[in-house]
């Protein structure tokens, strides 16, 4: 019918259109969302990790773990250390002193070494043991420099209960109490530390911390000690530098020409193992304290922190020097060694008072 009004089309419901064309679906328009940076711009930076807090509490569970293996290696190693009884108390003994003052032995113990080791290092097959090597070590109380004093074996001194007779002799006659008494009588120091060492320890010790560097004076051929020694600057390996340290090939009088090697063996092997390269590193210092747990002889009392103290001070330039000595004379067959009395007792009153010895006194 032409009158009949057309009604409009009508939108089915729940459709809409969206930018004039119809959409499909028939869910309500939402909202474009907004982006959280613009299209084609880098990312916004997260926020910085704490590195700083990280790397803390790393070397804080490091050093804790570095502490509990420190703690465990001090009371491993102190339980390998040997104990000797070398003091013992008797009227007018020494009092103590300012410093500490060592005693150190080196014995010819083949203790420890194999028929094949003894004779590759040329030690003979003694059985027993002698003091070999005895030597005075203070130690100052304030940063002077150390000093270390050779003690002839052939010194004739008075031996408590035996009359008078080679240094020496008394470790024979009464090990090392007596032999500590006898140098405390005859110095008038009072030693507060002893340390011991035989043949196989020396050899031992300087092998861990890989040689000791030496200078030779001189051309050194001794088939009694091993050696075949040209001059000059060489690293010595154990069973090198103890034949260096024993040979009487050198010298107008052998016996003192052994104690200045001695002496100079001694302070360069207590450098090099106080030295940082040694103890940092693991693969020397924990064969170094293990050898020398094992194969050196203490007093009570004597503990790790001591040999390390004993160590550091050696790194101190030490003064070295012998007992000033008087005569050389011949008694009941044997030839000895006397002190220049005079010259001995300001060395030694100078130690006890912890002062540095007169240079006149100083001997090589």
């Amino acid at each position: 019918m032409d009158n009949e009004v057309r009604s409009a089309p009508t939108t089915p419901r729940g459709r809409s259109k969206v930018y004039g064309k119809e959409r499909s679906g028939s869910s309500p328009v939402k909202p474009f969302a907004t982006p959280s940076y613009d299209a084609g711009q880098p990312k916004a930076p997260r926020k910085p990790r704490r590195i700083g807090r990280k790397i803390l509490i790393g070397l804080a569970i490091f050093l804790v773990l570095l502490l509990i293996a420190g703690v465990a290696g001090y009371f491993w190693i102190s339980s390998k250390m040997n104990s000797v009884d070398a003091f013992t108390d008797y009227d007018g003994r020494p009092a103590e002193t300012p410093g500490a003052d060592w005693l150190l032995v080196g014995s010819d113990s083949r203790a420890g070494l194999s028929a094949a080791e003894r004779k590759k290092l040329a030690t003979g097959k003694a059985v027993g043991k002698r003091t070999d090597t005895m030597m005075l070590l203070h130690v100052p109380a304030g940063d002077g420099r150390p000093t270390l004093v050779s003690l002839p074996r052939d010194s004739y001194l008075p031996i408590n209960g035996h009359g008078s007779d080679k240094l020496n002799a008394a470790y024979a006659f009464g090990g090392p109490k007596l032999l500590t008494r006898t140098v405390e009588e005859a110095t008038g120091i009072r030693v507060d530390h002893y340390m011991e060492i035989g043949f196989g320890g020396f050899v031992g010790i300087v092998d861990a911390i890989g040689g000791v560097e030496i200078c030779v004076k001189e051309n050194i051929k001794d088939e009694k000690a091993g050696i075949d020694l040209k001059k000059g600057c060489q690293v010595m390996d154990g069973g090198t530098a103890l034949g260096y340290v024993r040979t009487r090939k050198t010298g107008a009088i052998p016996d003192f020409d052994r104690t200045e090697r001695q002496r100079q063996f001694f302070s360069a092997v207590v450098k090099k193992a106080a030295s940082p390269g040694t103890l940092i590193n693991p693969f020397s210092s924990v064969p170094l304290a293990l050898s020398a747990a094992e194969s050196v002889a203490v007093s009570p009392g004597t503990g790790v922190f001591d040999l390390l103290s004993l160590g550091l001070a050696m790194k101190g330039n030490p003064v070295t020097t012998a007992v000033p000595i008087g005569s050389l004379p011949t008694i009941n067959g044997q030839a000895v060694v006397k002190w220049d009395n005079t010259k001995a007792n300001k060395l030694f009153e100078a130690l006890e008072n912890d002062k540095p010895v007169p240079k006149e006194v100083i001997t090589k």
